[in-house]
């Protein structure tokens, strides 16, 4: 499944964002096995790219002309700097998509050792905010 380009990174997933079902713009999306790359333009090309290991949250929505058409938009919120919130606009098959790149999201964090860590409120049962454990309170 993968691909070889000219840049020598191996793609595992490759689109254009959609115009009426049809990959009619210079907007760009690629997946590898450790980043996910955007790249915009005709004659000034923007490019950005956010590590796998970084992203914390992936996002689906599929409005009704969207549906139609077959395509969606992927929202992936990460925790790198320049590109916290990136979209994968009017891409076909969103929901496969999506799925491929939470498995491939899952296995970046997992090669790197990365654990994620789960912040708790103060209105969650097992610790309040001085991180006092309620369950053994013997108060």
């Amino acid at each position: 499944m993968a691909r070889n380009n000219n840049d020598g990174v191996e793609y595992i997933w490759k689109d254009r964002r959609r115009v009426l079902g049809m990959p009619l713009t210079f907007t760009k999306y690629r997946l590898s096995d450790d980043r996910l790359f955007l790249e915009k333009g005709l004659l000034s090309v923007k490019s950005e790219e956010v590590l796998l290991y970084r992203i914390r949250d992936i996002q689906l929505s599929i409005n009704i002309f969207q549906r139609i058409l077959g395509v969606g938009t992927i929202c992936v919120i990460s925790s790198d700097q320049s590109a916290p919130h990136l979209d994968i606009v009017n891409v076909k098959d969103p929901r496969r998509i999506k799925e491929l790149i939470h498995k491939s999201v899952e296995d970046a964090k997992e090669r790197r050792r990365v654990r994620p860590m789960e912040v708790m409120s103060a209105d969650d049962d097992y610790e309040d905010v001085h991180g006092d454990n309620d369950i053994n309170d013997d108060d």
